[in-house]
């Protein structure tokens, strides 16, 4: 099995990158973050983009295309830390009108947790007696909803992992790039054997994440699903923590993005399965 990326693949991967390059850059989060809300009119762009409608049937108005190419566009998105109910929206394209346009905005109960709840049109998973729940991210407000209500499936759970993936890969580019810059007893700290250590485990933890994501998507089975959000979960919270111990002093300042990134990672690890329950099902297989 050749999980090399075609030359499609590639194209899309491109076209999504420059897209939220263009839509939502560095500026935009930091704006995001200052006054935060849902912003209806990316969340439009998004949706005429395809974001949403990547997997519906071309004669239903979609892209037509798999699993493996939403997750090369979800990695996209958690690279640049996009906001919303990305997934649960995506998933609702070809049951919930408005949705795969971008013109409505669905979220979902997940694990006892609803992200977005005020700002979504429609709630989707039994959310009786949610009440609101302080979130550690800035950018995902949530609600509690009794027991563990709420599912977005295999599909959902893999797309989340990618988000993962795409945070654990964005914390590996800040914190080689800074140990590349910063200085430190008159040398760059990057030639610094811990240093190097450090961005070698974020490297090797981002791309094991992302095999197992990719090959998830491909296969479709659950038990790999689970698996591969494992090991995403603890490339994107390990490589933030790491990313944070590279920057030093810097990194623990409302003004780096480092942050945001191990507080996303964090809120997503509880979303879809939780640790616990995906050690559960990959234990049960083996």
């Amino acid at each position: 099995m050749d999980f090399r990326l075609t030359e499609d693949q590639r194209a899309l991967r491109k076209g999504v990158r420059e897209l939220l390059a263009r839509l939502f850059d560095r500026e935009a989060l930091r704006a995001a973050v200052d006054s935060p809300g849902l912003d209806r009119a990316l969340w439009r762009e998004l949706g005429a983009a395809g974001f949403f409608s990547l997997r519906l049937p071309e004669e239903d108005g979609g892209v037509g295309l798999g699993l493996p190419e939403a997750v090369l566009v979800f990695e996209e998105a958690g690279r640049v830390l996009l906001p919303g109910p990305l997934v649960a929206t995506h998933l609702a394209a070809g049951s919930v009108p408005g949705a795969a346009d971008g013109s409505v905005v669905v979220t979902s109960a997940s694990e006892g947790l609803v992200p977005w709840r005020d700002g979504a049109d429609v709630v989707l998973g039994d959310v009786t007696g949610a009440v609101p729940l302080r979130s550690v991210d800035p950018l995902t407000p949530l609600h509690r909803v009794p027991g563990a209500a709420g599912s977005l499936g295999a599909a959902g759970v893999l797309l989340l992992a990618a988000e993962q993936v795409g945070s654990a890969e964005a914390s590996t580019g800040a914190a080689v790039g800074y140990a590349r810059e910063r200085e430190q007893f008159g040398q760059v700290i990057g030639g610094f054997q811990a240093v190097k250590h450090l961005c070698a485990g974020m490297l090797v933890r981002t791309e094991l994440a992302r095999a197992a994501v990719r090959a998830a998507a491909v296969t479709g089975d659950p038990v790999e699903i689970a698996g591969a959000k494992l090991l995403a979960d603890e490339a994107a919270t390990g490589n933030a923590r790491d990313c944070l111990q590279v920057f030093g002093g810097m990194g623990f300042t409302w003004e780096a993005d480092v942050h945001l990134h191990l507080k996303r990672a964090w809120v997503r690890a509880r979303l879809g399965m939780t640790g616990a329950r995906a050690e559960e099902v990959v234990a049960a297989a083996l």
